[in-house]
């Protein structure tokens, strides 16, 4: 566990060690107007192998499978039909910004019913669309399941989860968004990260690799970019310059813990300062061992049952008291953690009460 842990955390450093190089500024910041639109479809898969939707117990694959084959000219009004290869689903993809009638996207598909796999099924033509109501892309295409489900007479095995799948390229848009991009005057660039320091670092590089200034920070989270005083053809030309100018961001000191995995994660800013701890294991141990007792062939008596109950509790010698120095740097950090001689989530508790203390100096996020 310990060996663990050393390994997590080296990994990390050397993690951040090349993340403190400089990143082009298109990797720190989104670029207003320039963003995905989210869209949802309804339709059915079709062709499963008697893993669909039971029609009883889903009677709006049934309804949505009649209004289909109506549009297609069959009349199945007042017909009774149970098939088990069919799938109500749901069908969400993204529209990239400045997709063309005709490019292709991908679709994620999901079943809403009680269908036991989407394995080997096809997406029939499903209408995808947007927030304001408007059809901007159509769907079909052949599911690629992401699990596999096999049942037998008296048991089943389900790995991973074949009730969702993907298709790639599974939509082709019918209907642009209208966004004039080549009329914007002027343009906000949003940092993923919020910080003050690195926003007035873009600042800085952009102002310098245009000779003039043309960009001007307006707060932790937003650069504000002039296009007309870069003088450059268009705004696409004006992105397609900065996009690629390094600038080396400024990071929080952070301290990441997932209690599920045992997973630590530290930020190469995070400091200890002088601390002393003290760490010991307690086991509460309860062990039932209950005894029958009958009475003698042919006596009078009944068979009762006596609980017997074993209980104990023992604790680890632990560690004594130990002292972690302060940290002025990751490895200095690391390995006075890695003193202490525990595991991984012994570790988490640790780290909770140095911070309690005061001696942490980074965020903790606990997961």
């Amino acid at each position: 566990m310990t060996r663990f842990l050393i390994s997590s955390l080296l990994w990390l450093m050397l993690a951040v060690s090349a993340g403190a190089s400089p990143i082009r500024i298109k990797d720190l910041v989104e670029f207003d107007g320039v963003r995905g639109n989210d869209l949802v479809g309804y339709g059915l898969v079709v062709g499963l192998n008697g893993t669909g939707d039971g029609l009883r117990n889903a009677p709006f694959t049934e309804e949505i499978m009649s209004n289909l084959l109506e549009r297609l000219g069959v009349n199945v009004a007042g017909e009774q039909f149970r098939p088990k290869n069919v799938a109500a689903v749901f069908v969400t993809a993204t529209l990239p910004p400045f997709s063309r009638a005709g490019s292709q996207i991908d679709v994620t598909v999901s079943a809403i019913g009680d269908a036991k796999s989407l394995l080997g099924g096809t997406l029939i033509m499903t209408p995808l669309t947007a927030a304001d109501g408007q059809i901007y892309a159509v769907g079909q295409g052949t599911v690629i399941a992401g699990g596999a489900s096999v049942d037998g007479a008296a048991a089943s095995v389900v790995q991973g989860v074949p009730t969702a799948g993907v298709i790639p390229s599974g939509a082709r848009v019918e209907r642009e968004i209208e966004f004039e991009f080549s009329s914007l005057s002027r343009l906000r660039l949003a940092l993923r990260n919020p910080d003050f320091t690195t926003a007035e670092r873009i600042e800085r590089g952009i102002n310098a690799d245009f000779g003039r200034p043309v960009a001007r920070m307006l707060d932790a989270g937003t650069v504000d970019l002039d296009i007309a005083a870069t003088r450059m053809r268009s705004p696409a030309h004006v992105l397609g310059r900065l996009e690629n100018i390094l600038i080396e961001p400024q990071r929080k000191a952070r301290v990441v813990v997932d209690q599920r995995s045992g997973t630590i994660v530290m930020g190469d800013d995070v400091r200890i300062s002088r601390v002393a701890v003290s760490q010991g294991g307690l086991t509460l141990r309860i062990e039932e061992a209950p005894m029958v007792v009958q009475p003698n062939p042919f006596a009078p008596g009944e068979t009762v049952v006596i609980p017997r109950t074993g209980a104990s509790i023992s604790e680890k010698p632990g560690i004594g008291l130990a002292e972690v120095a302060d940290g002025t740097n990751l490895s200095e950090v690391i390995a006075g953690l890695n003193a202490l001689g525990v595991s991984p989530r012994d570790m988490i508790d640790i780290l909770k009460s140095i911070k309690a203390a005061g001696a942490l100096h980074a965020e903790f996020l606990v997961r």
